[in-house]
């Protein structure tokens, strides 16, 4: 047995609690301990005396604690401990946050390492809370890693048993094929774990990281490759060829434009085919990738078999239905409606028309993929954006049929550079044009002192009759931040519009509560809706005329695109008011984008090629396994020479099933759990 495999238990000093706070970092055995890796490092080779600290840097000082202070009655009730260190050079106040226990540790006296960023101005700099430990403890070490943590963990405790399982790393199996390892000149898998731990040096441990990285995205790209060769090896089902799609689009109010005329061309020929499809409509916000999807399902219904659409949110699935009602009602077809919210008897009527075949098209929520939910011939899958669901979540309702289509849809941006990666089992059809007519969004950007200007176009708004969405980066205030909060933002806004009904709302409500205050928002019962980004991906409210975005500097482009998208739907002029604080030549640069264009490839471009470094979305959000090192857009160099790798050992061994690719294609089981695979 891989000693690895024992569970972190069996590490002196982790007893049951210190076990359960490790379970919420997704740590249970030595392996996932050796395989959380840190987010920075405490490079202690150049410790920075007090004089020499300016704002901005992350520092290393050591210093002798003289005296402690503690504070208490801050705006959002948070302790504060303050303490006032010396080196020869001069003093520095330290200050830590609801840490009131502190105080014991730093009484004993002697020298300390702090390691932490430093704020401040001209006349005074404070570093925020920092690592610290007593010098001597650690100093056999000059590069020290610091972890991600949980509450119950320290830095110190995490460093010790990580180091306390370094011969085990250090012995750690292969899972790379030895060929890929020798084309790619990489290092083996003990000494990169070994490194990104514990780096003796800076080249060891860019050494280190290139070969996690390489495998990271090696397992990813080809499991996702995997997985497009099972579809396409199996037998799908071949669409009629004589439906009458301008039966369907006829009866539309508005005209297809060439662009959704392209996609629904490559949909059907799609469909057609005997191959499963698998395809993804990306389009920007407004670009009629509805209309397409409802043309698809027309064909799948016209074809003899059923149809089933999924959106994320039981508002938006409601939305759906309401216009698929008025859509193929016309047309003589039921559609049916299913979600967690059904009454028993309600949803025990819509389960007997659907696996009777009454039904010809389902829209529902996450609740369409429930184990007692069966189809009288399932055809065709349709997710609604798709970036809130995962690869796993599609297979499940693609299970309810025998190799149905499936098309899903995004109005999420994504650089084309990325496009493979990121839908790696789809393929992509883009509707780059927007329907004409619909009235441009204009883009206004104001500094936060003239906030109050900004809130009296609010109100001037919400007296025409118009509904206002205002969101912030953050549910609540944080100690030490400037940013504003949803949460202060919604008391101080249910002062100032008090003849307006105001609601907020965020990510930490349950469900029930957030799909009724977007019901209420829908239908007009609520004005004014602060929110925190929640709203990026939501529902359709044509009297929407505002978008107010605080502290716009702390969004991405792509990011402030989606959220100027929820406004401009409807037939009067609309406005998205930027707020920012800082006016950095980066936020200015990134505002200017905004104020420039309104097309969400260009700006989805451009933010991929200013926040190159920097987190453009989550992993996870885009339903694919996450990432614990590589970064698609830090590291695209790396992908490229991840490409090149994947397609010479599929096309040496399509399945993987020769003994040096064993562990590799274990590997890649794992990675993508349940999700059926070609390996």
């Amino acid at each position: 047995m891989n000693p690895l495999h024992a569970p972190v238990s069996c590490i002196k000093g982790i007893g049951p609690a210190k076990q359960k706070a490790l379970e919420k970092l997704g740590i249970r055995t030595l392996e996932d301990l050796a395989c959380y890796f840190p987010r920075d490092y405490e490079d202690r080779r150049n410790k920075l005396p007090i004089s020499e600290l300016r704002p901005g840097i992350s520092a290393v000082v050591k210093a002798v604690p003289v005296s402690a202070e503690k504070l208490h009655g801050t705006r959002s009730g948070k302790s504060q401990f303050r303490l006032t260190v010396e080196d020869a050079t001069g003093s520095l106040k330290i200050l830590f946050f609801n840490a009131p226990y502190l105080a014991k540790t730093f009484s004993e006296g002697g020298e300390f390492f702090f390691y932490g960023k430093i704020a401040g101005g001209f006349r005074e700099i404070v570093m925020l809370h920092p690592d610290f430990s007593k010098a001597g403890d650690e100093e056999a070490r000059d590069i020290l890693p610091v972890y991600p943590l949980a509450a119950g963990l320290g830095q110190k405790d995490m460093r010790r048993w990580v180091e306390s399982i370094l011969p085990m790393i250090a012995e750690a199996e292969e899972c790379l094929p030895p060929m890929s390892i020798e084309r790619n000149r990489l290092c083996g898998a003990g000494y990169a774990l070994e490194n990104i731990h514990f780096p003796a040096t800076r080249q060891k441990f860019k050494e280190a990281r290139y070969r996690l990285v390489f495998e990271e995205l090696l397992l990813l790209y080809t499991g996702l490759r995997s997985i497009r060769s099972v579809r396409a090896s199996e037998k799908g089902i071949a669409f009629s060829r004589d439906v009458d799609m301008g039966a369907f689009t006829n009866t539309l109010p508005f005209k297809l434009t060439a662009a959704q005329d392209r996609v629904l061309s490559e949909v059907c020929s799609g469909m057609e085919s005997p191959v499963p499809m698998n395809r993804l409509i990306q389009g920007d916000v407004g670009s009629g990738k509805t209309a397409v999807a409802a043309a698809a399902i027309y064909k799948a219904v016209m074809s003899g078999f059923q149809a089933a659409m999924m959106a994320p949110t039981e508002t938006l699935a409601k939305q759906h239905y309401a216009d698929f009602l008025e859509m193929f009602g016309r047309l003589g077809i039921k559609v049916g409606f299913l979600s967690g919210s059904l009454k028993p008897a309600e949803r025990a009527s819509a389960l007997s028309a659907l696996a009777s075949g009454e039904t010809g098209v389902l829209i529902g929520t996450h609740a369409v993929i429930q184990p007692d939910v069966a189809f009288s011939r399932l055809g065709l899958v349709v997710t609604d954006e798709q970036h809130r669901f995962g690869v796993g979540q599609r297979v499940k309702l693609s299970q309810k049929g025998e190799s149905p289509d499936i098309l899903v849809m995004t109005a999420t941006p994504i650089p084309r550079t990325l496009g493979f990666i990121i839908y790696g089992d789809l393929d992509i059809s883009a509707i780059d044009e927007r329907p004409p007519g619909r009235i441009p969004v204009i883009t206004k950007a104001v500094r936060s002192s003239m906030r109050q200007t900004a809130y009296e176009y609010v109100r001037k708004e919400a007296r025409l009759g118009n509904q206002i969405y205002i969101v912030a980066p953050s549910i609540e205030e944080n100690e030490g931040s400037d940013l504003r909060s949803a949460a202060g933002i919604y008391e101080e806004l249910s002062g100032w519009f008090r003849e307006f009904s105001v609601a907020m709302i965020h990510g930490r409500m349950k469900q029930a509560e957030k799909d009724r205050i977007m019901d209420g928002f829908a239908s007009g019962q609520i004005r004014i809706l602060v929110s925190t980004v929640l709203i990026e991906v939501g529902i359709n409210v044509p009297s929407a005329t505002v978008m107010l975005i605080e502290n716009a500097e702390r969004f991405g482009l792509a990011q402030l695109h989606q959220l100027r998208g929820r406004v401009g739907r409807g037939s009067r002029q609309s406005c998205c008011i930027l707020v920012y604080e800082n006016a950095s030549d980066d936020v200015r640069e990134r505002i200017g984008i905004m104020l420039s264009t309104d097309d969400g490839f260009k700006i989805a471009e451009k933010d991929l090629e200013l926040r190159g470094p920097g987190e453009f979305f989550g992993m996870k959000q885009h339903g694919i396994p996450g990432l614990r090192i590589a970064s698609l857009l830090k590291h695209l160099k790396i992908l490229e020479a991840v490409k090149a790798e994947a397609a010479i050992l599929l096309e040496e061994d399509p399945s993987l099933i020769k003994p040096e690719n064993h562990s590799f294609a274990a590997k890649i089981d794992g990675m993508f759990g349940s999700v059926e695979i070609g390996i």
